[in-house]
This record gives structure tokens, sequence and C-alpha cells, in this order.
């Protein structure tokens, strides 16, 4: 079992940051392009190899968020039309999200056994996500879909506010 943070409200408008271990060292590294569209954030490891990408792509008028590790899309978390709520559907083969991923409390299944657990934590240096990884070769599937959803959330809120202003 291996344990990494994610620190909450991730993304400013440097569009970095970092994944840290328990010892506090940089474990993966985090960029999103602000400017471009499609939006796009590139998680690479320690040695600076890309490997997984999240992907905005808006159908209609429902955004999509795509995430591919080392090349593969291995899911997609979808905006399905509600009038009331935002709802999302992630879309992932073998791959179930349970407990609430809006709060970021929730654990990762894959066929039906528990491979990853996000909790919100406090520490010293601030609000994180604790990302609790129970299958190595799931760790980067289950890093890419913690910063995906937080990628979610941020445009949800990015979109709200902007929807109030006017």
């Amino acid at each position: 079992m291996k344990q990494l943070y994610i620190k909450q409200k991730v993304f400013s408008l440097s569009g970095k940051f970092t994944v840290k271990d328990e010892q506090e060292n940089d474990v993966y590294y985090v960029e999103g392009s602000f400017m471009k569209i499609p939006k796009s954030y590139s998680i690479m490891n320690s040695n600076r190899n890309e490997v997984a990408r999240i992907t905005k792509k808006m159908f209609s008028f429902l955004p999509k968020f795509f995430v591919e590790v080392h090349g593969r899309e291995v899911l997609m978390i979808k905006k399905e039309f509600s009038f009331f709520k935002a709802r999302y559907n992630i879309d992932a083969a073998g791959i179930e999200v349970r407990g609430n991923w809006w709060d970021m409390e929730f654990e990762v299944y894959q066929h039906g056994k528990v491979v990853g657990k996000v909790n919100k934590k406090w520490f010293t240096w601030g609000d994180s996500y604790q990302v609790q990884i129970e299958k190595d070769d799931m760790e980067e599937i289950i890093i890419a879909l913690v910063i995906a959803i937080d990628c979610v959330k941020a445009d949800e809120a990015a979109a709200s506010s902007h929807s109030h202003m006017n």
C-alpha cells in the first residue's frame, strides 16, 4: 500500500503542481495548458516522462474529460444533462468510483475490488487529498482519475461563477 498527497485547490493560474509522497518528495508533476483549446493537463513521473494526460473536450454543450494513461484512453468523465445539479458520469472499463467524489471522499474499485481510496486530510502544509493506492499497477490511473475529478470540479466552479456574473 502506498500513500500519496495532492494539495486541495491545486489549480492555480500557473497550472502547475506536484503530487507528493509521505516524506513530502515530489512523485508526479502536473502541468496544465490554460490558454489552449482543448484544455489539457499532463501528468509526468519523477523523470519528467508523461504517464497520463487529461483533455477537456466540448461535445454539443456538455463537456467531457478524457483520461489517457500511457497513450491509451482509460476513462472518460462526462457531464449529464440535468436542470438542478451538475451530474457527471465516470465511464471506464472495469473501474468504478463509490462514495462522494464531489467532496473527495471515495473508493476506486476495479472489477469489484478496492484498488484505491481518496480522503480529505489536514496537514501542516495545508488541506490535501490523501490518495491510498492498494494495487501498484493502478497507481497512475488512480492519480489521473483524482486529478481529472479535480479538473471537473474546477471547471464546474468556473462555469457556475461565470453564469452568476451575467
